[in-house]
């Protein structure tokens, strides 16, 4: 399995617009990935025009939402609680199985996986996103704002990652402005010094169509930060 996992730094960062853009221009360059979110949730609070999540990530890969998140709820809460509320607990190993089978789909065993809101999200009472993502050992992007608030959210989002072990490739500050402020410039200056990654910016995109998802995600050349996951047990 090789791949990228995306995951942010809080709920409602753009998580899903930087996964989708990155898987956008993955298809657009000919690498035939398919793409996988271990769980959504709010999808008793639809907004008129916007796709939910596995549906944005569907119609970029061509595929069938419920192969892209086969766990689906509708409060808008977090996915341990989610499950709760439906009568069922979720099974880390069915998760992690279902990763797999995404990339499987692949011709080239390639998936990109969104997680659910931050890495310390619970997808059940003890089982994290973080938890999921070791498994999966995909290199990781995060998803952060690019305003107030932000460079403690990301310093303490990769001292989560890195203290699990995992290989964070890129932090990615979105929707970037035409004409950051001074606060926002100053953000993406301190973290390119303090984050230890690379640090790339996502512009706020007029729609979110598969041509302009490509292209914003083509400008930040997703293919290098591929890497190999965990093989299966």
């Amino acid at each position: 399995m090789r791949g990228l996992l995306v995951t942010a730094t809080d709920t409602e960062v753009g998580k899903t617009v930087v996964a989708a853009a990155l898987t956008a221009a993955l298809v657009a360059d000919g690498h035939e990935p398919r793409a996988y979110k271990p769980a959504v949730t709010g999808l008793d609070e639809p907004v008129d025009g916007v796709l939910a999540d596995h549906e944005l990530l569907a119609r970029v890969t061509g595929d069938d939402p419920a192969l892209v998140s086969p766990q689906r709820f509708g409060p808008a809460v977090s996915p341990h609680l989610g499950a709760q509320l439906a009568g069922t607990v979720l099974d880390p190993g069915a998760l992690v199985a279902g990763a797999r089978a995404q990339a499987a789909r692949s011709p080239r065993d390639l998936v990109v996986v969104e997680g659910v809101g931050g890495l310390l999200v619970p997808l059940t009472p003890t089982w994290l996103v973080r938890d999921l993502a070791v498994e999966l050992a995909l290199p990781v992007v995060v998803a952060a704002r690019p305003a107030l608030g932000t460079i403690n959210h990301t310093l303490l989002t990769l001292a989560a990652a890195r203290d699990a072990g995992l290989d964070v490739r890129a932090v990615i500050l979105t929707p970037w402005p035409a004409q950051p402020s001074t606060i926002e410039a100053s953000n993406r200056e301190t973290l390119e010094a303090l984050a230890g990654c690379e640090v790339a910016v996502l512009p706020r995109l007029a729609a979110f169509d598969d041509a302009t998802l490509a292209a914003a995600g083509a400008a930040l050349s997703p293919a290098r930060w591929i890497g190999a996951g965990a093989a299966a047990a």
